[in-house]
């Protein structure tokens, strides 16, 4: 046991990493979000959600979902999404550098427990089952409302169209669509009240 409490404790090392792991969010006193903050609103909100989405959810296999999927960050980095909408070469090579770092995790537990870690991430990143559905939405939901907080100074152009492409994140729950919706319009009011026009990024969309 002691062995395994060893290999434990690294593990918690590595996710002291992603206290200062930044990602391409501020909040809204103006300081950059770290991965660690993203991740623990996620499971807010899914502890939050849960009784209002369509179908039963394993709340603790979701939770667990969530903070095992940004767990390889730590060593791969937070690669924002429209850095690798375009560019096929950057997704697969941040697919490459986050498969590489959940094996070296599961290695480094070297045991069921790594293995569930690891099983857990791919099947976020297959996103066939229920609560990997809802895993990835929340993830994309939260990301907008901390974009929603933030000044809009600190919104990139591409950011601005990007918060009118949900649908196709929540599309398989009533209840996160209306969630969404309601995300979406806070977004539409903050870009209306900048000057943007929103019906034509929405077009675009």
């Amino acid at each position: 046991m002691k062995t395994d409490l060893i290999n434990i404790l690294e593990l918690i090392k590595l996710g002291e990493k992603l206290k200062s792991e930044m990602r391409h969010s501020w909040l809204s006193n103006g300081r950059q979000e770290s991965v660690a903050e993203h991740t623990w609103r996620v499971s807010l909100m899914a502890m939050l959600m849960e009784s209002y989405l369509t179908q039963n959810v394993d709340l603790a296999r979701l939770l667990k979902m969530i903070i095992i999927h940004d767990l390889v960050e730590a060593e791969a980095g937070d690669i924002p999404a429209f850095d690798t909408m375009n560019d096929p070469a950057a997704k697969e090579q941040k697919a490459f550098n986050e498969r590489k770092s959940i094996e070296r995790i599961k290695d480094m537990l070297g045991n069921a427990l790594g293995e569930e870690l690891y099983e857990l991430w791919h099947e976020y990143e297959e996103k066939e089952t229920y609560e990997a559905k809802v895993a990835n939405a929340l993830d994309k939901l939260e990301a907008q409302i901390q974009h929603n907080e933030a000044d809009i100074s600190t919104w990139l152009e591409i950011e601005h169209r990007m918060s009118f492409l949900m649908d196709k994140h929540v599309e398989f729950d009533d209840a996160l669509q209306v969630f969404k919706d309601l995300i979406e319009d806070e977004a539409d009011l903050k870009l209306k009240e900048a000057g943007i026009d929103t019906e034509k990024l929405k077009i675009r969309g």
